[in-house]
């Protein structure tokens, strides 16, 4: 197992810095993002300080018409259609930016599903790997001409702790013979979000792409938690027994701004210049933690990044199973 550098840069921010927090000074004028999952929670909250600090940003949708609802108080914020789970509509909506002519600065995977029944897609992917890793796999590497162009483009993918449920388990992806678990399956797209931006980083540094793995927090204001019971709440750690949700220092339930600063904060942060290919979480590069470190009574708060989801050799083989499968 060969993993990345997982350095802290002491960046000054931490589990409390928001959005707002780390875009200070930062000015993205003719920057153009595109951010995908970018009407509702975290992705709302990005979507809207980037657009304060000048970037021109573009939000790929499957429902076009909630997302320009949610959208409607920020001017020259473009929507457009996009199913991440469907090839055709990610290579429509990559056709159509590409035929704009212009760089790409910015690109947010943030869009995601978690915890859902077992489904899957068209190709017969399970559809949590299948919308959070290839969907998103399909999405960048079809608009790579654009993020070239940029002389300087900068990859965030949306992973999370959950990558501790699973690593990426190559023989059988698609939960054929094995019973299917909905929290391995997150897992597991989770993991597979956690290693893409490792490789697409190797192949992308000589051109000006960089790309980050970011685990933002337990935020429950977001659509993500709508296939999770109480029983499934309080197993993740991020509710109490009594309903009341698990706040504060120590735990990892952040508000929707403390969510979105550490995709912020790699998306646009001087402090990134240079570096690429890790995972970040609070605003700062993530340690690598044991395998026996999880052995404690409440693992999900630690903070790092387990050893195979920064496995630089298992990200290349997950390139080349994405680019068969997707």
């Amino acid at each position: 197992m060969t993993t990345t550098p997982q350095k802290p840069l002491n960046s000054g921010f931490d589990a409390t810095s928001t959005a707002d927090d780390v875009i200070k000074g930062i000015d993205l004028t003719g920057r153009t993002a595109i951010v995908t999952g970018g009407y509702g929670g975290i992705g709302l909250e990005t979507v809207r300080v980037l657009h304060t600090a000048g970037a021109q940003v573009i939000v790929p949708a499957r429902n076009v018409e909630g997302a320009k609802a949610a959208l409607r108080e920020f001017d020259g914020v473009r929507v457009e259609p996009l199913d991440l789970i469907d090839p055709a509509s990610v290579d429509a909506f990559a056709d159509a930016f590409l035929a704009e002519g212009r760089p790409l600065h910015l690109l947010i995977n943030n869009a995601g599903t978690m915890a859902t029944p077992l489904s899957r897609d068209a190709r017969g992917n399970e559809a949590q790997f299948a919308v959070n890793h290839l969907g998103h796999f399909r999405l960048t590497t079809r608009l790579w001409p654009a993020l070239a162009a940029a002389g300087g483009a900068r990859v965030v993918a949306l992973t999370s702790r959950g990558h501790r449920f699973s690593p990426v388990v190559f023989d059988d992806l698609a939960f054929e013979r094995r019973p299917y678990v909905p929290f391995e399956a997150y897992g597991q797209s989770k993991t597979a979000n956690s290693l893409f931006p490792l490789e697409l980083d190797r192949r992308g540094r000589d051109e000006g792409i960089r790309a980050f793995a970011v685990h933002p927090g337990a935020i429950l204001d977001t659509s993500l938690t709508r296939h999770m019971d109480d029983a499934a709440l309080r197993a993740a750690g991020v509710v109490e027994v009594d309903g009341r949700r698990v706040m504060g220092a120590g735990h990892q339930v952040k508000t929707v701004g403390q969510g979105a600063a550490t995709t912020v904060w790699c998306a646009t942060s001087p402090m990134l210049d240079g570096l690429g290919g890790v995972y970040c979480e609070d605003c700062d590069i993530s340690p690598v933690m044991a395998a026996e470190d999880l052995a404690v009574e409440n693992p999900l708060e630690l903070p790092g990044v387990l050893p195979y989801a920064v496995d630089q050799d298992a990200a290349t083989k997950l390139w080349d199973v994405s680019e068969r499968l997707m």
